[in-house]
């Protein structure tokens, strides 16, 4: 509960629409409860006595209260609508504000499927438990009470039928409010369960159709989908019952009131047009009770949704920004670890343990190793998508967690294995790099990354327009597209993740040969796969368990480094490389 009322501070900027909204609702509800009173009239001073004049003058005014309570239910719904709507838009404002400032490890900790609800369902559900409170939640009290007043003093005859019903109805309301809570939580964690799965089969859909996992994802998808419906059903099987219950206690109070009503007439202790007065009035109230129940049920589901929307905003950030961060005018790209370990989770395992080295202004280092070694987290350390467990890295002779986080990442070009393009056009892709790159720079950076062959034959060149994750390219000419994005801006130091194993060996070859004459004054990490891409470092860094167990040039890993000449001997040892260089 704590975590929705925390939620309101976004409504304080249209506190204008959330009060004139329940403002132009108080003029619907008074004249919802003059209606009834009206109709007393006609019927007891008017049809009664067959003043036809008396009728249609007070249908007038019947129509005239009617008139203006739709035109304060329309304007509450439009001022109320708005506050609501902006306030949600506020809030998802900040969790995608929230979330672009993230460290890798804090999404890790939600995981994007949690993500992707909590931006979407989730404050969804809040907003319309702020639109229903604005609209109904008013509405609903004062029906209620000005209901219960207007019989007390009017039809109090019949008072002690409300003073059974409002007790019965209340306990109702309590009970199935407090079990559909329960309920809509595990709803909230199982479409958690079901995006994540999605998620993952759309992202992966090409691996799952060539490994021909179809029916095996299916049924994984069939069980959290049943469960999903199974914790659904019940939740709405609850709600659903609160309903007939609540007319079921409804109809048994009109009942009484005829029954009473029948008697006083006989009596003439009461007219016809008090008896009809009272069972508007008593539908009036019970309606309100049954309005109220809906608002409730709307913030029932709204409290889980809060506190996980909650727990992204009050997320402790993993990586931020010093109070007096270091902003040099440019980073030369000198940097060294010094005795780093790192791990993904707390207690977890270590995945780099104790690294000792430099790399100087302009050097280019490969690092290879086994699947498994740590050479891709290495890379992950320096634009601190995470922060080591223990050592430090130093750049230009100042600690990495020194630096302006903004800056730092504008120095570093990362190219990652698997390239990520956004639909839009090639030159939108191209401007992630660089927001305000020119066509020249963009034709030097594409011709660098051997991306102009193909972009010269499409017709509209840079304005050709990709689809969701580029799949309207081959790899090989997203994967080039990615390398032009790093380029593109100039960076200090390049980081390549093995980002050349999607091009042909040609490619590759004019890429990082551009990329050692255009780029020697970058410091650059070249992670490969197979020795071919870095032989021609000026030194090669080879990793096993976390750790660096060899360096040096190719030709001193060869005689001196047993991993090393494993990994050559097992890609084919001379007669590979003979064969890559022929390939080239």
């Amino acid at each position: 509960m704590q975590s929705l009322f925390s939620l309101l501070k976004y409504l304080k900027p249209y506190t204008f629409f959330a009060i004139i909204g329940p403002l132009f609702m108080c003029v619907e509800v008074g004249m919802d409860l003059l209606q009834p009173m009206i109709m007393q009239h006609i019927i007891d001073n008017g049809i009664a006595t067959n003043d036809t004049s008396y009728v249609v003058k007070m249908s007038l005014l019947m129509l005239l209260v009617a008139v203006i309570g739709l035109i304060g239910g329309i304007g509450c719904s439009i001022y109320s609508t708005k506050a609501a709507v902006n306030f949600a838009t506020d809030i998802r404002q900040d969790v995608f504000q929230k979330v672009e400032r993230f460290s890798a490890k804090n999404t890790d900790q939600f995981g994007a499927g949690k993500l992707i609800t909590i931006a979407t369902n989730d404050i969804t559900s809040v907003q319309m438990a702020v639109m229903m409170t604005l609209k109904i939640l008013v509405r609903s009290p004062l029906l209620f009470i000005g209901s219960v007043i207007i019989v007390f003093i009017s039809a109090r005859e019949f008072f002690s039928i409300l003073l059974i019903l409002i007790p019965l109805l209340t306990i109702v309301n309590w009970y199935f409010m407090k079990n559909a809570g329960k309920l809509f939580r595990k709803v909230q964690e199982a479409i958690d369960k079901m995006n994540t799965k999605l998620q993952e089969n759309l992202t992966g859909i090409r691996v799952v159709k060539a490994l021909g996992r179809q029916d095996y994802e299916k049924k994984g998808f069939a069980e959290i989908n049943e469960e999903q419906t199974r914790i659904n059903t019940s939740a709405n099987q609850m709600i659903m019952g609160l309903m007939p219950v609540m007319l079921f206690l409804v109809n048994i109070g009109v009942v009484a009131a005829l029954w009473m009503g029948v008697i006083k007439v006989d009596n003439g202790t009461t007219e016809v047009g008090v008896i009809l007065a009272f069972i508007n009035y008593l539908t009036i109230t019970l309606n309100a009770l049954i309005s109220s129940s809906h608002v409730l049920m709307a913030i029932t589901r709204a409290f889980p949704s809060a506190e996980r929307i909650q727990q992204v905003l009050n997320t402790k950030m993993d990586i931020e920004n010093k109070v007096e961060s270091y902003e040099p005018s440019s980073i030369k790209g000198d940097i060294e670890f010094r005795n780093v370990s790192f791990s993904y989770s707390k207690n977890g395992e270590l995945v780099l343990k104790g690294l000792n080295f430099r790399a100087r202004q302009g050097e280019k280092i490969g690092i290879i190793g086994t699947i498994g070694s740590g050479k891709s987290t290495l890379i992950k350390l320096l634009p601190r998508l995470y922060d080591v467990d223990t050592g430090e890295i130093i750049i230009d002779g100042k600690n990495i967690k020194d630096y302006k986080l903004e800056q730092l990442r504008e120095e570093i070009g990362v190219i990652p294995q698997k390239a990520m393009l956004f639909s839009g056009t090639i030159a939108e892709n191209l401007r992630f790099g660089k927001e305000n790159a020119s066509k020249e720079e963009m034709e030097a950076a594409t011709a660098t990354a051997n991306a102009s062959e193909f972009i010269d034959k499409l017709d509209q060149r840079f304005e050709h327009v990709l689809t969701q994750g580029g799949n309207n390219l081959s790899g090989g000419q997203k994967q080039r597209l990615s390398i032009a994005r790093a380029f593109i801006r100039k960076p200090a130091i390049v980081i390549l993740d093995d980002s050349t194993s999607a091009v042909d060996a040609l490619s590759e070859k004019e890429i990082l040969n551009t990329l050692y004459q255009e780029y020697e004054q970058s410091t650059t990490f070249i992670i490969a796969s197979k020795i071919s891409s870095i032989m021609n470092a000026d030194r090669i860094l080879v990793m096993e368990d976390g750790k660096i167990v060899g360096a040096g040039t190719h030709h001193e890993l060869l005689e001196q480094n047993n991993v090393y000449q494993d990994i050559y001997n097992t890609q084919g040892g001379k007669e590979g490389m003979i064969h890559e260089s022929a390939s080239n």
